[in-house]
């Protein structure tokens, strides 16, 4: 059974703002504080990554404009190089981004915990159970099908589009309490290196809108809706999060902010009293279920376009006639966070590892635009999308991001191998998928 389109353009701007604002803008401030060492270098980095991004949410729009299909993230790689690199790539992805939906699933836990679980069941195996029980939700809400699971998705990232903004009120909030400020650190690196390491955990909080070409055939009318969707919901992205920064800096203060962990829970309580915590704890876990079921939906379309070029077996691309939903395939991922649950480092090695693989594959299927352009020619007169400033948006686009791959090599080459040796593991894998499902 084939996948019939049945989401329309609000649809796919809500997948898009849910992909990409998880609990990243609640935790990696802090980090990107810590590294820039100065107010200055810390806005700079999150506009020049508002601006990266853009061109890449750009790219991928003509992307999936030129070449709307399920699992679009494996195909065009197949399509553009080769299907040994695109399973490559699409292998370590899959694993990376469980590790991120877990960890994201965690941290939501540990905010809803003191409302949910008394006191005596606060501690990691009560976070861990009500994490696993939110992923047992979603799933049972994305096997009643993609109707409801989008349905659901519109609705969480209303919600988690509130709690951005009633943070950023907290900036023109009368009752802030001043804050003293320390010395600002001097710099101690140069700016290359500042601006590589600081890219990283400001690229993973703006990461996954890459994700959106997954939905190819799920969309009505794709080479229209899809760069649309794609262009409204960065857009939304970057002004919330600018504005939420600002409010982060100017709430807490800068040297403050590389210390606070509990972010949301701070700015909340300046703008509620005594009730923000409770309100912010409720709404920060609504985002981190919009975030876990956008990745629950779009996930499985990676294992069935891998299931349609043969290196995964035929039963991953089977799909409810009804649902539209891949029960395999939605099952094995589920499955997969789970497991992740108990193999987690802590938040700042997990964005090293999630966003090696990243940046890899980002880069190389923004490349893929250059091959599409001529494979696709025929297509320009058809009124698809055609960003402007070819090919100067996706080489800048592609270099940044190369540039990010380099610097995590220099900050930690043992973990970075590590990685890599996942990475290389997939050519082996992919050649005995192929031989065994033939």
């Amino acid at each position: 059974m084939s996948i019939k389109p049945k989401l329309g353009p609000f649809d796919l701007t809500m997948i898009v703002v849910g992909l990409v604002i998880g609990m990243g803008i609640f935790r990696t401030p802090v980090n990107v504080a810590k590294e820039t060492g100065s107010p200055l270098l810390f806005f700079m980095v999150w506009v020049l990554g508002g601006l990266v991004t853009l061109c890449g949410a750009l790219t991928y729009a003509e992307i999936g404009s030129r070449y709307p299909v399920a699992g679009g993230f494996y195909k065009v790689l197949s399509y553009g190089f080769h299907p040994a690199y695109a399973f490559m790539i699409n292998w370590t992805l899959v694993i990376s981004n469980a590790a991120s939906i877990a960890a994201v699933c965690i941290v939501g836990a540990e905010y809803i915990g003191p409302v949910l679980l008394p006191e005596t069941l606060q501690h990691e195996g009560g976070r861990k159970a009500i994490a696993i029980g939110a992923i047992v939700i979603l799933y049972i809400v994305n096997m009643l099908g993609i109707r409801m699971s989008a349905s659901w998705q519109n609705v969480l990232t209303v919600f988690k589009i509130t709690l951005v903004l009633l943070l950023c009120l907290a900036a023109f909030s009368n009752h802030i309490a001043p804050v003293a400020e320390g010395p600002v650190a001097e710099v101690s690196h140069s700016w290359a290196y500042i601006f590589g390491a600081a890219l990283v955990p400001v690229f993973f909080t703006y990461g996954g809108y890459q994700q959106t070409i997954n939905f190819g055939s799920d969309v009505r009318e794709p080479a229209r809706n899809m760069p649309k969707a794609i262009f409204f919901g960065i857009t939304i992205i970057l002004l919330l999060y600018l504005t939420v920064n600002y409010a982060y800096v100017k709430v807490i203060g800068f040297e403050q902010l590389k210390n606070t962990d509990a972010l949301a829970a701070r700015m909340a309580a300046v703008f509620f009293g005594e009730y923000g915590f409770r309100i912010t704890s409720v709404l920060l876990f609504l985002s981190v279920l919009g975030y876990a079921n956008v990745n629950l939906l779009s996930n499985p379309r990676m294992y069935y376009a891998m299931a349609e070029d043969g290196v995964l077996p035929s039963v991953f691309k089977r799909v409810n006639g009804r649902t539209q939903v891949q029960e395999v395939a939605l099952t094995v991922f589920a499955l997969l966070i789970v497991g992740m649950l108990y193999f987690l480092s802590n938040f700042r090695n997990i964005i090293q590892y999630v966003m090696l693989f990243d940046s890899i594959g980002l880069a190389s299927a923004a490349a893929t635009i250059f091959v599409l352009r001529r494979k696709t020619a025929d297509l320009d007169a058809t009124g698809i999308y055609k960003m402007k400033l070819y090919p100067l948006i996706p080489l800048f686009f592609i270099t940044v991001y190369l540039f990010v791959t380099v610097n995590i090599f220099i900050s930690d080459w043992k973990q970075a191998l590590s990685g890599m040796g996942w990475f290389v593991a997939g050519l082996p894998i992919y050649l005995f998928m192929k031989r065994t499902v033939r």
